[in-house]
């Protein structure tokens, strides 16, 4: 009986915290973050829900060793927290596409060009953000992303990226 009502207390809990959320239907900005060097990434997220939005990500890199797009799509449940801060976690996949700079040979003058292409991989989310009264958004994330398929240096890894978000809201 105890655990029926601290179930019941708990539900009336959420929903009353689910009821005072509010979300953005729109907002674009950057979000920067460092995994595999994909310093800066444009960001869109878009409402789905009341409490439930979509963030897609564009990331590019242009490095000494490489040259690389990716894009991250994550799925994300947003709550409350006090006074404008909110959390929010999520699921997400992604692509992108690798292209390698040429390596010389040792001892010739030769260069061999390490095979780029597609790469897939699985991401999470975890973050807290915080909603001005005037229409920006500013957020702090965690995404582990794991590869799934492509090039070894993209897919055999595990990456922890953290990002600082700077979204204007519409």
């Amino acid at each position: 009986m105890k655990n029926i009502k601290f179930f019941i207390a708990l539900f009336c809990l959420i929903s009353f915290a689910v009821s005072a959320q509010e979300i953005s239907d729109n907002a674009i900005g950057l979000r920067l973050g460092d995994s595999d060097g994909f310093g800066a990434e444009i960001s869109y997220q878009r409402r789905i829900l009341r409490t439930n939005r979509l963030e897609v990500d564009l990331g590019w890199r242009d490095s000494r060793d490489y040259n690389a797009f990716k894009s991250v799509a994550i799925y994300q449940w947003v709550l409350p927290i006090e006074g404008g801060f909110n959390w929010y976690f999520g699921p997400g996949a992604g692509l992108g596409i690798v292209d390698f700079s040429p390596v010389p040979y040792d001892d010739r003058k030769d260069y061999y060009y390490p095979d780029g292409g597609l790469f897939i991989l699985a991401a999470g989310d975890i973050g807290i953000e915080y909603n001005f009264k005037i229409p920006l958004l500013i957020s702090l994330d965690f995404r582990p992303e794991v590869g799934l398929i492509g090039y070894n240096d993209f897919s055999d890894n595990f990456d922890f990226d953290i990002g600082l978000g700077i979204r204007y809201q519409f």
